[in-house]
């Protein structure tokens, strides 16, 4: 059996320990949200290259002024909200034609997995794999559910690299299929 004033500095000791861990996390969270750059209506998107489902490099710079741009990050290849979402693209391609834009998806899979993905549900649009989700953070895309699942977010990017929109819900896989054709639809 411990003593009362044992017991009083282990709780001591215990909340000393508790709270600065908890400092020292939001602390480093606080300094990762001011490097990362939240990227809105207005804003010019950064560059970047990433590897597609080909394992062929994809540097936005090579569509840029020429193409209307959707994209969207999404949190997982072959999960029931990622593939309706994906599978709806799909089935709107001919839309995104007519309004001269190309579709890009991003997520942190590996490249082998967007493959596999793009083939089981014949996606005829780029898949790009951020794997440590290094341009998912220079977008400044959240993460939802206290950060235990990357977010969902659509961007619609015009020729100049300009957004015009950015739609962002976890839940509502499909709309932003439909945000992005009527955005695309008024650009015109």
């Amino acid at each position: 059996m411990i003593s009362i004033r044992t017991y009083r500095y282990l709780n001591f000791i215990f909340w000393i320990l508790f709270n600065t861990y908890f400092s020292a996390c939001s602390h480093a969270q606080s300094e990762e949200n001011q490097a990362m750059k939240v990227i809105k209506k207005g804003s010019k998107i950064p560059v970047f290259t990433l590897r597609d489902q080909y394992n062929q490099n994809f540097n936005i710079d090579s569509v840029l002024g020429k193409k209307n741009l959707v994209i969207y990050f999404y949190p997982k290849d072959d999960s029931p909200g990622c593939t309706r979402e994906a599978c709806y693209f799909r089935d709107q391609f001919e839309v995104f034609d007519q309004t001269d834009a190309l579709i890009i998806g991003i997520s942190g899979q590996s490249v082998d997995s967007h493959r596999k993905f793009a083939d089981k549900y014949k996606l005829g649009y780029t898949l790009l794999s951020d794997s440590g989700n290094k341009v998912r953070k220079r977008f400044g895309v959240p993460a939802s559910f206290f950060d235990a699942l990357p977010g969902r977010v659509t961007y619609i990017v015009d020729k100049s690299g300009t957004v015009a929109y950015v739609f962002d819900s976890q839940v509502q896989a499909t709309r932003h299929v439909d945000e992005a054709i009527r955005v695309l639809k008024s650009l015109k």
